[in-house]
């Protein structure tokens, strides 16, 4: 399960009463267009795409949006060759953490980048929790991630990591 429906639903009314919540995906536009350039990819997924910045920032690229939180994007993700997944993780519920990696391993085509605070935030959902539902230290979300996917680059970042990765083919073996 990739996510609730109680949570789906407390994350859509984040997104309603809140306009900055979600809504800094342009931020890592530079990066994902460089990134895009240099293995000659063309189509991007905005894996947790929130309000869509980053698809608004990129608008010479396929970017694909993909939040199940949001109505107009709520619908299974198409794969890409670049799959984008930035605040996101942290966000998602315990019990679905494993699925939710493997479906963005399922998706990526080429890489996939995440970034991935280690933090608590400094908003919260509607029900009193704090909406980073998952703060771990960076071994541990490159243990998880290792399971899915190679890692090719991990960049500590204040109060977080990024991390650009391959997914795993039959055969490969984890880290």
């Amino acid at each position: 399960m990739l996510i609730s429906e109680e949570y789906s639903q407390l994350n859509a009314r984040l997104h309603r009463d809140r306009p900055d919540y979600g809504a800094y995906g342009y931020l890592v536009a530079p990066v994902v267009r460089e990134l895009c350039s240099r293995f000659g990819y063309e189509t991007v997924l905005d894996y947790g795409c929130g309000k869509g910045d980053l698809a608004a920032a990129l608008p010479a690229l396929d970017v694909r949006n993909y939040d199940p939180a949001i109505e107009k994007w709520n619908l299974p993700p198409l794969y890409a060759e670049f799959v984008v997944c930035v605040d996101v993780l942290e966000h998602v519920e315990p019990d679905c953490i494993e699925d939710v990696v493997a479906d963005l391993a399922r998706l990526t085509l080429g890489r996939c980048f995440v970034s991935i605070a280690c933090k608590p935030a400094f908003k919260f959902l509607p029900d009193g929790r704090n909406t980073h539902l998952i703060v771990r230290p960076h071994d541990w979300w490159l243990a998880l991630l290792g399971l899915y996917f190679q890692i090719e680059r991990q960049v500590p970042e204040p109060g977080g990591l990024g991390v650009l990765m391959r997914p795993r083919v039959n055969g490969d073996a984890a880290a």
